[in-house]
């Protein structure tokens, strides 16, 4: 056991022997010279595309005075509407007049501003028109103030009168504005001028 334990070593003596000598001829063996890398030449760079500079341009010309627009003409104006035509006045008014208890009638002229009787009635015209050319329906109106007012009796004190219509009469509109009274009725016919007083002549 113990000879097989020495050849043993023996032989790894011997080879560490080999290997040493096999590595001191490698380590003594000269070096190729190893060839030198090659190193590949700088890539060319194309130079930069010339841009071309654009030529300068002329200003344009500039007038010295400016230029005037021409003037807007002003709309024309509307002309303006004409005025409404006057009514004519007239100087006396036809007035009809009823009794309902006896149904009696009477038409008789009022001029304006003088008051009238009629029984008891007094009829006082304060206008009396005519509408004109322009209007749609020809229409005659008056305004007319009746105040009542019994007639004085021998031998007794007359009432106080008062008053018991205000307004306007339509002549072709009778019921528009009615005289309200128990006993009589009136309303308005229509409107006329007066025929002028005849100057007296010369001698």
């Amino acid at each position: 056991m113990r000879r097989g334990a020495i050849l043993s070593a023996s032989v790894l003596a011997a080879s560490l022997t080999l290997v040493g000598a096999a590595a001191a001829r490698q380590s003594s063996a000269p070096v190729a010279p190893q060839a030198p890398t090659a190193i590949e030449a700088p890539t060319p760079v194309a130079p930069a595309p010339r841009v071309a500079t654009p030529a300068p341009q002329a200003e344009p010309q500039v007038d010295a005075a400016p230029k005037v627009a021409a003037p807007v003409k002003a709309a024309a104006t509307p002309a303006a509407p004409a005025e409404p035509l006057k009514r004519q006045r007239s100087s006396v008014a036809i007035i009809q007049a009823l009794d309902k208890v006896t149904t009696e009638t009477m038409r008789f002229e009022a001029p304006v501003g003088q008051p009238i009787r009629y029984k008891t009635l007094i009829f006082t015209v304060r206008a009396c028109e005519t509408s004109t050319a322009d209007e749609v329906a020809p229409e005659s109106t008056a305004y007319v103030v009746v105040d009542t007012q019994p007639k004085a009796v021998a031998g007794r004190v007359a009432p106080p009168g008062r008053q018991v219509y205000k307004g306007w009469m339509y002549a072709n509109s009778p019921g528009m504005n009615p005289l309200e009274h128990p006993v009589y009725d009136a309303w308005l016919i229509a409107c006329k001028t007066s025929a002028p007083v005849a100057a007296a002549g010369k001698p």
